[in-house]
């Protein structure tokens, strides 16, 4: 990324990610949600990877020739996630966009995919849930109530209820999946629009 957005220049969450991701390897595995997802025969469309870190899950999506957007508040992550996509010949299917996640909105056009898999904002998946296309799929993961357990000084702001995310979806989605992962304190959930 050329620029940080001035907005974002100090942004407490901008420079842990990027102190974590300085030291971290290139890119993430390929999310197993992702994998579930990408296989159902999604309507034509995009993915929108949201908190995509150096997303191996983006590039799994852009090999399958989908466009995606990846969507991270670290340049770091957006760059190495770049680079790798430069690498592979899947530059031209990745759009990078470094964004505050509580302030960012979708395109409204929507998307065939829309996966997070590592952070939680009840308001960030209302907008998720209205940028599912007909026949597309919601595919999250984040860390429940029991995570806390673990981890105290983790906000509960940043933890799934008990029901969620299931319990916020609208009418018109059906849920194909969930699972809280033993011993990590997530819970991973597929849900699809009606088409």
């Amino acid at each position: 990324m050329d620029d940080v957005p001035p907005d974002l220049a100090g942004h407490p969450d901008r420079l842990r990610w990027n102190a974590k991701y300085g030291d971290a390897p290139a890119l993430t595995a390929v999310h197993p949600l992702a994998e579930r997802a990408l296989a159902l025969g999604l309507p034509a469309g995009g993915v929108l990877d949201l908190a995509s870190g150096p997303s191996g899950s983006a590039l799994h999506a852009a090999g399958s020739g989908r466009a995606v957007t990846a969507v991270d508040v670290s340049e770091i992550a957006l760059d190495r996630l770049g680079a790798e996509a430069s690498r592979q010949g899947l530059g031209s299917l990745i759009t990078l966009v470094q964004a505050d996640l509580g302030a960012w909105q979708p395109d409204t056009s929507g998307y065939a995919l829309v996966l997070c898999t590592g952070f939680w904002d009840r308001s960030v998946f209302g907008r998720a849930v209205q940028a599912v296309l007909d026949g597309g799929a919601l595919a999250w993961e984040a860390f429940t109530e029991d995570a806390r357990r673990d981890r105290p000084h983790l906000p509960a702001e940043w933890c799934l209820a008990a029901g969620e995310p299931a319990s916020l979806l609208p009418r018109g989605f059906t849920v194909l999946h969930q699972e809280d992962v033993p011993g990590a304190g997530k819970r991973r959930f597929l849900a699809r629009r009606a088409g």
